[in-house]
């Protein structure tokens, strides 16, 4: 099985056990909302399009909301089924949703005390280090210093250009997408001059 189905199951397991009510990292969202936000992106097409283009956020909250109204197994079931075949993201699971499964299963676990970060296997880790060395082009698109991404091995990477000082972040591939996509609980050190540092950690990091 792919990374994107592994993490697509664990996801759900993890949905399951802290029930529909729990909080997410995911502002407001409850995990209700987040499967419901899920569902939408893969089976409803009229309403998908809406997700990143505002001009149709309204609908797409609309059909987001009614469908978070469904029954919690419904939504776990349609969660944990997939993408059906006759939608795009069927086709495209593993290249699209690796990072959406992991990011998300990580909003599921990470918004409660006491969370620890998962040993993930060194390929899994290596798939993650491509993804975060891309969604970093955007996650600090507006930092107005450059920053260097930094693997324990020592293998780098700059993912922000700039004339300016250097802010590097240190930490597991992981942690290091996580961050690019804006969450703050991550296990990451950064360095660099403090008010640097604090303009890179203080960054909206929303893609």
């Amino acid at each position: 099985m792919t990374f994107a189905h592994d993490e697509r199951l664990a996801l759900v397991d993890s949905m399951a056990d802290f029930g529909p009510d729990a909080p997410t990292l995911c502002g407001e969202w409850t995990n209700r909302d987040l499967a419901a936000h899920l569902i939408i992106r893969e089976r409803r097409l009229d309403a998908a399009p809406g997700i990143m283009i505002s001009a149709f956020a309204g609908h797409t909250e609309s059909v987001r909301k009614a469908t978070a109204a469904r029954p919690w197994d419904e939504l776990l079931h349609d969660v944990r089924s997939g993408p059906p075949t006759w939608s795009p993201l069927y086709w495209l699971d593993a290249q699209i949703n690796t990072t959406e499964m992991f990011v998300h299963h990580e909003d599921v676990r990470r918004a409660h005390q006491h969370w620890t970060a998962r040993a993930l296997p060194v390929g899994r880790q290596a798939q993650l280090w491509k993804y975060a060395r891309q969604i970093a082009k955007m996650g600090y698109r507006k930092a107005p210093v450059e920053v260097i991404f930094e693997l324990p091995s020592g293998e780098s990477a700059v993912v922000h250009k700039s004339d300016s000082r250097t802010v590097v972040l240190q930490g597991e591939p992981a942690e290091l997408l996580l961050h690019a996509f804006g969450r703050n609980e991550v296990l990451i050190e950064a360095k660099g001059e403090l008010a640097d540092v604090q303009s890179v950690m203080s960054l909206d990091r929303s893609v």
